[in-house]
């Protein structure tokens, strides 16, 4: 996750006192408060994804974009949400699975179908939107 959407959620976790916790496979450096925990798993296929869904409770917000875990999430009845601001949803989710599958085929065969462009500020904006909407729900 980048490190600025780390510190939209630190500043978010800081001015409400909701809980956050992180979850990796390497150590990640995080601010000491008592409401935030890291959490870091063994390096795997999934480990980190199995532990995040273990940690899940009804309502909780993901911040992935890992759509697989994304799908996992809303079926758990979790709300996911990408860290460039796209919140995820039970309607909208199988189309970018296909998408994503259709991607890796490309892929697969040899073409290039390019990565991600960069965070950009709307980006930001929209994901710092979503979280907060989360939050005033809680």
């Amino acid at each position: 996750m980048p490190r600025v959407v780390k510190n939209i959620l630190f500043r978010a976790a800081d001015r409400t006192r909701v809980e956050l916790a992180m979850v990796a496979n390497h150590p990640i450096k995080i601010p000491q408060r008592n409401y935030i925990t890291f959490f870091q798993v063994p390096r795997g296929f999934d480990e980190a994804d199995n532990r995040i869904l273990e940690l899940l409770d009804k309502g909780d917000l993901v911040i992935t974009s890992d759509i697989r875990l994304a799908a996992q999430v809303l079926e758990k009845e979790g709300y996911a949400l990408n860290p460039r601001g796209h919140l995820y949803s039970k309607e909208s989710i199988q189309e970018q699975i296909r998408m994503r599958a259709f991607k890796e085929s490309l892929r697969d065969c040899g073409v290039d179908t390019g990565g991600p462009a960069a965070i950009n500020q709307k980006n930001l904006s929209n994901f710092a939107n979503h979280l907060n909407k989360w939050i005033s729900n809680i």
